[in-house]
């Protein structure tokens, strides 16, 4: 028979480990010597090692107890059910891992893959870093309230920006930031937008967010509170294509 402190050497865990294996019910406490010690024999140390394998296997306490007394075709049908538990877990730390490392590279939130190439193109066109950053978080804001609608709204965006033509009446917009709100080339450059605008919808609409959505008046009144010129040249853009 051997002590508690000679039983945690030999099987390689600590004192405090053994006792907690007692609490949940995992190892029995053997009674105590005449000194007041508790003795250890043989089939404790087995029983330990067992139960020390199966913790360091991943395996929780609380199921620990189950397959202590569970039948061979019992202990394999519950590893399997723990492996599928594992890999469920293991997946979703990758998960997590992915979106730490989204965060670490500055994306604060997930976007569609196309969404990335297109803020590439942004930048690769020529527009500021202030635009390319505000157009990624309007980004975020609309595929994570319509994700359903998003994607066709971001198509038709795509498809007007790869007009040349149309791209360089955003890039004025872009521009358009830093210039005093009662600047002539507001004015004009809302007579142009407003043109192409009627242009390419003649036939067909714009598409557009849920009607009842208050998300594309949020995303205008962003841009809009970015500076005074891009107020005026919604203003004027919005009276123009209602006359």
């Amino acid at each position: 028979m051997i002590t508690i402190g000679q039983l945690a050497r030999y099987v390689g865990v600590s004192t405090k480990t053994i006792r907690v294996y007692h609490d949940k019910g995992l190892l029995p406490e053997p009674d105590r010597d005449a000194s007041g010690y508790r003795r250890y024999g043989a089939k404790d140390a087995i029983d330990l090692i067992k139960i020390r394998t199966l913790a360091e296997a991943g395996v929780p306490l609380a199921r620990i107890r189950d397959l202590r007394s569970a039948t061979d075709r019992e202990f394999q049908h519950a590893l399997g059910e723990i492996d599928d538990e594992l890999t469920t877990h293991i997946q979703s730390l990758r998960a997590t891992q992915g979106r730490l490392r989204q965060l670490a590279a500055g994306r604060q939130a997930p976007l569609p893959a196309d969404i990335g190439g297109h803020l590439e193109d942004l930048v690769r066109w020529g527009f500021s870093p202030r635009w390319v950053d505000l157009q990624r978080d309007l980004w975020i804001l609309v595929f994570a309230t319509h994700p359903n609608e998003a994607i066709t709204f971001f198509q038709d965006q795509t498809e007007t920006l790869a007009n040349p033509a149309l791209r360089e009446l955003f890039l004025a917009y872009d521009d358009a930031h830093d210039l005093d709100a009662d600047d002539p080339r507001i004015d004009d450059l809302a007579h142009r937008i407003t043109e192409a605008t009627r242009e390419r919808y003649r036939r067909n609409p714009p598409p557009a967010l849920d009607a009842a959505s208050e998300i594309p008046a949020l995303i205008q009144s962003t841009v809009n509170a970015a500076s005074p010129a891009w107020r005026r040249l919604d203003t004027l853009i919005r009276a123009h294509l209602d006359t």
